[in-house]
């Protein structure tokens, strides 16, 4: 996820610039930003990226081809050499290390905003495809959410708790959040776009962090948003931006045939 202080070259006091209001049907873990362990069997289609660091990114599957991501984890090349951990709950052992063919962002990304942040990446090698891995249900062309929908992100970003193990998958229940509301909070950092949704709590503490970006936010089976941007990591006042899958359904369709 990229944060958007860094992104723009802000420095001024963390201020919330809207109350976002909205009903919360989701329960919060109680934990800062780490939510909670989950095993890769509830959210099969979550992948990791690894360079030779180790994860950096996450995704989503949406065919035994393709993978879903942010474009701003593709890096200035279009043929990648981070690798594609699938089927594990750690990001660091188990499941299967798959190469990635090519990459292709969205034709419309724009760095500043972070606007269409979206990347197909394409794999050399077909998955096989079966009830313990499966992909992602998509939303049709411009399919709303309501306003506080209890939605899930899950990914092996950073904890903000040194005591946590960073290899394990976690995840948090978060609502969705007013669009208004959430474009009030950031008027001061940049523009949330109609290719962007909103979701977190607005005294912070679950949501997505460093590391999570790309990864999935899904309503159910159904993805959402793809992991984006933010003011730091689940900081009061201000949810997570998340790219809105449902913007470029027509687009997903047309590259990948999903």
């Amino acid at each position: 996820m990229i944060s958007r202080v860094s992104l723009l070259a802000i420095t001024f006091t963390l201020a919330a610039t809207g109350t976002l209001a909205v009903p919360f049907p989701c329960s919060s873990s109680g934990r800062i930003v780490g939510g909670y362990p989950a095993n890769i069997t509830d959210i099969p289609f979550q992948v990791s990226l690894q360079h030779d660091l180790g994860h950096f990114c996450g995704g989503s599957i949406i065919s035994s081809r393709w993978i879903l991501m942010a474009a701003h984890c593709a890096g200035s090349t279009d043929r990648p050499s981070f690798k594609v951990r699938v089927g594990s709950s750690l990001s660091n052992e188990g499941g299967q290390l798959l190469t990635p063919k090519r990459v292709i962002a969205h034709p419309q990304f724009d760095t500043g905003t972070v606007d269409y942040d979206f990347g197909l990446l394409e794999l050399s090698e077909e998955l096989k495809l079966d009830n313990l891995l499966y992909t992602v249900e998509l939303p049709k062309q411009d399919e709303p959410v309501q306003d506080g929908t209890c939605l899930r992100v899950s990914g092996w970003g950073d904890t903000l708790n040194a005591s946590e193990n960073g290899y394990q998958l976690k995840a948090s229940n978060i609502p969705v959040v007013n669009q208004e509301k959430c474009s009030e909070a950031y008027e001061h950092f940049g523009v949330v776009t109609p290719r962007m949704i909103c979701a977190g709590y607005e005294i912070g503490g679950d949501n997505a962090c460093h590391g999570d970006s790309g990864g999935p936010l899904v309503d159910g089976s159904k993805l959402v948003g793809v992991v984006s941007w933010s003011f730091d990591c689940a900081a009061e006042g201000f949810p997570t931006v998340y790219a809105r899958v449902a913007a470029v359904r027509s687009w997903i369709k047309e590259v990948s045939g999903v």
